[in-house]
């Protein structure tokens, strides 16, 4: 029996396509073919395995013209037959890299702007496998001011790759001329790689200084790339605190807005309160404007902040702490919510352990994450000379339908498909055009097939017992009736020594009003439609995916299994990679009921969300959008 392959020929043809005589008569004849056709032999040359070694030379001998083409697809075809000729051969791999450097730099140099950018793709990758090989060549990929945009920001990525002890000065010096670029996303750029150069443990010290002086430029982008690098290395390199603070110290919160550079400073702020005078009334005019900040990042790290503040200086910081649990009690967003609980709960508990878990003795990081896998990076090398390595991904994540799973993408965004899955045995998807003013969408009849859902898996809003408080302000004391060594005498006070202390009072608030979900919601497509044409958004929200559940994505019927184990059921999905499109429903399970509905886009590629809930009851919105985040953070942990 024959073997289909994927491009749809036999087992047979294939073993006769790759056989030595049909390659070397081909490879005899390269010269005469078009460009084009040189492309495609030269394809099927690199899949050819040679019996030995002295096949491996005759090939590459017979190709060595081919790195000298004009044509920049037959160069990197060519290439691409050498690396994975020389696989095995670990020497010769190493002369492969050193003999097409010169042609690779020649055809960034020389050819139109995505030429060029599609070859420094390649050539990045190659670093990232080789860091040496370019060390010596790094001016040639100094930015030139007539670049488009996305060819330099290519190039800044390869300085960076390349910077090593004999380049690095030369390097952060003309990145350094960058960081005033009127191009402000390349100025950005140019500060984040001078900041990845010094966590290579690169001339550190140069490097600091460096940075420490943008922050004297005064131009908000450049301060506010340059805090959160600050941030970064003093978690690598605490020595350097005392320099840095001395500059960060200066900074006004006030000046600082994008989101991740002041949840940046604000974390300096409390890890090194003992050493900045003013980190307890900073933190105080940031709580004070609590409501005015709207990224939940920030209030997060406010928490985290203030309660390192309090443990290091009590007194003063005494009264922010508790406006603080208040504010992130009251707050709207669950994971601020729920910080703020655990922190009150945790220093009711006990006041050594909460100072033990919040602010424990740091230990420097010696290695930041890496965004790719050597695994992924694997991938892509094997996949050279295709789209694959300009995307930076896999083919399989953007090409082969089979890793889609049951979902029937269709060829746009707005084309949706009914939810199906194997197990249900239903009538294979139809595709509808689905919008907000015609959305036809599947029914849910094949829940009642699979049985009842188990009612736990329904979220409700966490209960407050007694241990709970009101959130009312009280008399500060004096700073006199709390000295630092005094702390751990607070354990073992009641409930009330704790709220007096923070000002937080001592009766109970109200629990905020539960929401349950039914499990076993149904709506059909005409319902869904109807009220989605009636109803007004009624709360929309922008969500950072966590990776787990960007990665599970591949096989996005397993967010439906998940979202369904949430009560919340999805009734069309579509979209094609990275953009996914999914709509869902839910019902509230109290009398009278509430269906809630929800556009949720995904971008695969920056792991963001949006979500829009429409509701029968307006006020319940954001409850629910609470309990829709709620489950879609958990999605993709096991």
């Amino acid at each position: 029996m024959e073997l289909g392959s994927r491009d749809g020929r036999s087992f047979q043809e294939r073993e006769a396509l790759l056989s030595k005589p049909v390659i070397y008569y081909f490879l005899n004849r390269i010269r005469e073919f078009s460009e084009w056709a040189q492309c495609l032999v030269l394809e099927l040359v690199s899949k050819y395995i040679p019996n030995d070694s002295n096949e491996i030379f005759d090939i590459m001998n017979l190709l060595e013209d081919r790195l000298q083409h004009a044509n920049g697809a037959v160069v990197l075809a060519t290439i691409k037959v050498f690396l994975h000729l020389t696989m095995s051969m670990t020497d010769v791999h190493q002369q492969v890299y050193e003999r097409i450097k010169a042609p690779l730099l020649t055809l960034v140099s020389t050819g139109s702007p995505e030429q060029s950018y599609a070859v420094l793709s390649h050539l990045h990758l190659l670093v990232m496998r080789a860091p040496m090989l370019f060390s010596s060549d790094y001016k040639h990929f100094y930015c030139q001011y007539s670049q488009p945009s996305y060819v330099k920001k290519l190039k800044l990525e390869m300085l960076t790759a390349i910077a090593n002890e004999s380049n690095t000065y030369e390097i952060v010096t003309e990145l350094c001329e960058y960081a005033a670029n009127v191009d402000i996303p390349i100025a950005r750029e140019s500060i984040r790689a001078v900041g990845k150069i010094a966590l290579q443990q690169y001339d550190v010290n140069a490097i600091v200084d460096r940075l420490l002086q943008f922050l004297e430029m005064e131009k908000d982008y450049v301060t506010a790339e340059t805090l959160v690098l600050v941030k970064d290395l003093l978690r690598k390199y605490p020595q350097w605190s005392h320099d840095c603070i001395a500059v960060v110290g200066n900074i006004s919160s006030k000046s600082v807005q994008e989101p991740k550079a002041k949840a940046a400073l604000i974390w300096m702020l409390g890890e090194y309160s003992q050493d900045m005078n003013d980190a307890p009334y900073a933190l105080e005019s940031l709580i004070e404007n609590w409501d005015d900040e709207h990224a939940a990042e920030v209030r997060l790290h406010l928490l985290t902040a203030v309660m390192k503040c309090f443990f290091k200086r009590p007194p003063e910081t005494q009264k922010a702490l508790g406006a603080a649990l208040a504010a992130g009690l009251a707050d709207s967003h669950q994971d601020v919510h729920d910080r703020a609980l655990f922190y009150y709960r945790l220093l009711q508990h006990d006041v050594t352990v909460a100072e033990r878990l919040v602010n424990p003795p740091k230990q420097a990081v010696s290695v930041f994450a890496d965004a790719q896998s050597s695994e992924i990076k694997d991938r892509i090398f094997d996949e050279f000379n295709s789209l694959s390595v300009v995307y930076q991904k896999p083919s399989y994540l953007f090409t082969d339908k089979e890793h889609r799973g049951p979902f029937e993408f269709s060829e746009e965004l707005g084309n949706l498909s009914v939810v199906t899955d194997p197990a249900d045995n239903v009538i294979p998807a139809q595709r509808y055009e689905a919008n907000d003013n015609d959305l036809l969408l599947s029914t849910s009849e094949k829940e009642e097939s699979r049985g009842q859902v188990n009612n736990d898996s329904a979220y409700s809003a966490p209960d407050y017992d007694g241990s709970s408080v009101s959130l009312i302000s009280t008399q500060v004391q004096s700073e006199a009736s709390f000295p630092n060594h005094a702390l751990a005498s607070y354990s073992s006070q009641s409930t009330s020594a704790i709220d007096d202390l923070l000002g937080l009072g001592v009766s109970v608030a109200p629990p905020p009003p539960s929401l349950k979900l039914n499990p076993k919601a149904v709506l059909d497509p005409g319902s869904f439609q109807k009220k989605w044409g009636q109803l007004a958004i009624s709360s929309t929200q922008d969500y950072s995916m966590n990776p787990e559940g960007v990665v599970a994505l591949t096989k996005p019927q397993a967010l439906l299994r998940h979202m369904q184990g949430h009560s919340i059921q999805c009734i069309a999905s579509g979209g094609q990679p990275p953009n996914l499109k999914f709509f869902f429903f839910a019902q509230e399970a109290d009398e009278p009921p509430t269906f809630f509905l929800v556009e949720c886009l995904i971008n695969t590629s920056t792991a963001k969300a949006q979500i829009k809930v429409k509701a029968d009851d307006p006020s319940l919105s954001e409850a629910f959008a609470a309990i829709f985040q709620s489950a879609l953070s958990k999605f993709g942990q096991s």
